[in-house]
């Protein structure tokens, strides 16, 4: 009979992805803890930070030493000592970096943007930058304007 507790392999890193902690690097965790072990597990990218930052708290193992057996480098053991020192366990979660969607290109500015083009459809990319800038005091990258136009054709 199968252990209810068991979760198979393929769905735990299915759980670590949409978590976001599946670590992209878990073939090089090299450390002896998480070699043949039912409860380490390499891809579990909270689990292989937490226990780099105690063996070099607890067991006074060099960082560089440590940081190479997990799978990471020195600014990486650092960012997680000082992220665990500032949220608790919380701080090893990875966050999403940078903006998160297009916050500049409201559905205001690209009415705009969807008006210009009707009114003039030659306008390039770089026009309609400026006239966002002009308009809304928003800087734009032309780039940004581009994936959005392109999210909004049809296929």
């Amino acid at each position: 009979m199968p252990d209810k507790d068991h979760v198979p392999d393929a769905s735990k890193r299915d759980v670590l992805r949409q978590q976001g902690t599946l670590n992209p690097r878990a073939r090089h965790v090299t450390h002896p803890l998480f070699q043949d072990s039912e409860f380490f597990d390499p891809r579990d990218l909270v689990q292989v930070k937490y226990e780099m930052l105690r063996e070099v708290q607890m067991e006074n193992k060099s960082v560089s030493q440590s940081a190479a057996a997990f799978g990471f480098s020195r600014p990486s053991f650092y960012q997680a000592q000082s992220a665990c020192a500032r949220d608790g366990l919380a701080g090893l979660i990875p966050h999403k970096r940078g903006p998160h969607g297009g916050h500049k290109l409201t559905a205001e500015v690209m009415a705009f943007v969807d008006e210009a083009r009707r009114a003039e459809p030659s306008l390039g990319i770089l026009e309609l930058g400026r006239r966002i800038e002009e308009r809304f005091g928003l800087r734009v990258h032309p780039r940004s304007i581009e994936r959005r136009l392109r999210k909004k054709k049809p296929r």
